[in-house]
């Protein structure tokens, strides 16, 4: 039988009906004879509830003890699931992070796992032993108790996965799987029986909030093979696996789209070394990201210099161009906080050609104009106008065939 990492989301287990539930399906797969560790999240709104209460507490809690009181909403959860799955008869052991070191830098609030040790874990499963742990937590070299960030029960459970060399690591969440694209815009969306972690990473960056982004990193840097599936239904998910030769890659896997774009342009610099990097180094010191960037060189020795942030960097990031703008004596700086990202992904973008043409050709047919294009191996993003969104992902799920192709490897 298998050593399998599953993870348990705050919806999973919101109330004592959904953790009784989660109980029911580990009971079962360990009655098979898998060896079981469940990580899993704080109660549905609990890490809300205990913000306020720092909040009422302290307008700025220290960052150290704002990590001691989260990671309590994780060590109830741990503790009820122990609690029930011994009512089902199961030996389970229910671990901190801190019990099972998992030790982390010691940046609070968004600490990093350096390493794990399994000792302990290990030797539980031996005694054929449930091992249920927090996520989101660990421990720096100082004994210091850290959490993870958003989404750190995903990490924990790949890192414990990487660890253990399991099997595979499921995540259970509230959808059964990754889709060609959000089912909410094109009902015809399908579930993919696999993707590659490249493309999963690249769907994820790009707004497909299903996982969070260092759990694939996570993933791929250790081949742990990723599985997403419903606490809710019955289902096989979706496996995102590094073994990409295994996969009949369809052209694209996926279309994915972000809303909290905005654009940015600075027309009229002098077109000379260094005018590029004084821009960018000004919105980066206003800790600001930058995503798409498009140069283009004027007639008459300026330059215009378009980029985008995200939606709520927007006024900040304008006001850093017009100071800049009046310093580099440009013509003008303009903006638009109504704009999309919409982007198509596919690992078998590396083998044919024409994909950039029928994504552009599909948008131009419903009166789509782009406004600005960024590529790499297996992804083409465009800007559009935010009203065309929808229209936008419709028109290439269509236009790429994903509501009927065959998406699951031969």
């Amino acid at each position: 039988m298998a050593l399998i990492v599953q993870k348990y989301g705050g919806t999973s287990v919101g109330d004592m009906e959904r953790i009784n539930a989660v109980a029911d399906k580990v009971a079962r797969m360990h009655a098979q004879g898998h060896d079981l560790v469940v990580v899993v999240s704080a109660m549905s709104g609990e890490t809300d509830r205990l913000l306020k209460l720092a909040g009422s507490a302290h307008s700025s809690p220290p960052a150290r003890e704002l990590d001691v009181l989260l990671a309590t909403g994780e060590q109830t959860t741990i503790a009820l699931l122990s609690m029930v799955l011994a009512k089902h008869g199961v030996d389970a052991r229910s671990y901190t992070g801190h019990q099972v070191h998992i030790r982390t830098d010691n940046v609070h609030g968004k600490a990093r796992i350096v390493d794990i040790d399994d000792k302990r874990v290990r030797g539980d499963l031996k005694k054929g032993r449930v091992v249920v742990i927090a996520g989101f937590q660990g421990v720096d070299e100082e004994g210091n108790i850290t959490t993870l960030g958003r989404g750190g029960s995903d990490t924990t459970a790949v890192a414990m996965a990487a660890a253990l060399k399991a099997d595979e690591c499921q995540i259970y969440t509230d959808v059964d799987g990754v889709y060609t694209t959000d089912p909410r815009i094109v009902p015809e969306a399908r579930r993919l029986d696999r993707i590659t972690v490249e493309e999963m990473l690249e769907l994820a960056s790009l707004g497909t909030k299903v996982l969070q982004i260092r759990a694939v990193e996570f993933a791929g840097k250790y081949h742990v093979p990723l599985r997403v599936l419903s606490s809710f239904e019955e289902g096989p998910g979706t496996l995102i696996t590094y073994k990409e030769n295994e996969m009949e890659a369809p052209l694209i896997s996926g279309i994915a789209f972000n809303r909290d774009e905005a654009k940015l342009t600075i027309r009229g610099v002098p077109d000379q070394p260094g005018v590029a990097y004084r821009i960018l180094g000004e919105i980066a010191g206003g800790n600001i990201n930058v995503d798409m960037i498009v140069q283009n060189v004027g007639a008459d020795g300026t330059t215009d210099f378009t980029f985008t942030v995200h939606r709520n960097d927007f006024g900040k990031a304008e006001n850093i161009l017009k100071r800049l703008g009046e310093e580099l004596s440009a013509r003008e700086v303009v903006g638009d906080d109504k704009i999309v990202k919409i982007s198509v992904v596919g690992v078998g973008m590396r083998s044919h050609a024409g994909i950039a043409s029928a994504m552009f050709k599909a948008l131009a047919d419903e009166g789509i104009n782009i406004q600005m294009i960024s590529t790499s191996e297996i992804k083409i993003s465009v800007v559009v106008e935010e009203k065309y969104l929808e229209l936008g992902v419709r028109a290439l799920h269509s236009a790429f065939g994903l509501e009927k192709a065959a998406q699951s490897a031969s």
